[in-house]
């Protein structure tokens, strides 16, 4: 199953309106198993969305490197990013950083040719960038609001999505979500050992 724009999309929305129900918590928590703060793991959702919608936005993408943007760290051990959000602003300014930057990743996969290929991690089409950016979303978002006290649980046919893209040879009688958590190495699943290492199968993208 390909994903798509929409799906994306759908992934934004979800992700603005459980992000927003958070405002009062505390944002400074570690996300989930990181090492990274809540606040931080949100930075770098948006700064997924900005940073993989920028690789299909060049006249003629490269196929070769990333466009060079200067990335940062605001402390050592947090993410390089190249997206932050003004701290004066608040977890609501924050919020508004990442349905920015969805916006602007959905409006790219829309425009897109389905024929372009640029670099990330691989050479991806834009369907490849939608895949990864929803998968990445998905799982930390997991880490944010296990970290807020927030539940999170995609639809089963997003999660559905990214298992048949990224781990084919996961179980596919068992919940999607539930299987989605324990091939990325967040979750058990009952009758199944826990993946000790797991990586995207980014071939075909």
């Amino acid at each position: 199953m390909s994903v798509t724009a929409a799906d994306l999309e759908q992934t934004v929305r979800l992700t603005v309106a459980t992000l927003g129900a958070a405002l009062d918590a505390n944002w400074e928590a570690k996300a989930g198993p990181l090492e990274w703060t809540c606040w931080e793991t949100t930075e770098h959702i948006a700064d997924n969305f900005f940073f993989h919608g920028a690789q299909l936005a060049p006249g003629t993408p490269s196929t070769e490197k990333m466009v060079p943007f200067a990335w940062a760290r605001h402390r050592p051990d947090g993410p390089g990013l190249v997206i932050f959000a003004d701290r004066k602003a608040g977890p609501e300014g924050l919020v508004r950083v990442v349905d920015a930057c969805g916006g602007l990743m959905v409006a790219m996969l829309r425009n897109a040719s389905p024929d372009a290929r640029a670099y990330d991690t691989g050479v991806l089409s834009p369907e490849g960038f939608a895949a990864v950016t929803v998968a990445e979303t998905l799982l930390h978002m997991d880490d944010v609001t296990k970290g807020l006290g927030q539940t999170w649980e995609p639809p089963a046919e997003l999660a559905g999505k990214v298992l048949d893209r990224f781990f084919p040879d996961a179980p596919r009688e068992t919940d999607r979500w539930a299987t989605l958590l324990w091939a990325s190495g967040r979750g058990e699943l009952e009758g199944h050992e826990r993946p000790t290492e797991w990586q995207y199968a980014l071939s075909g993208l």
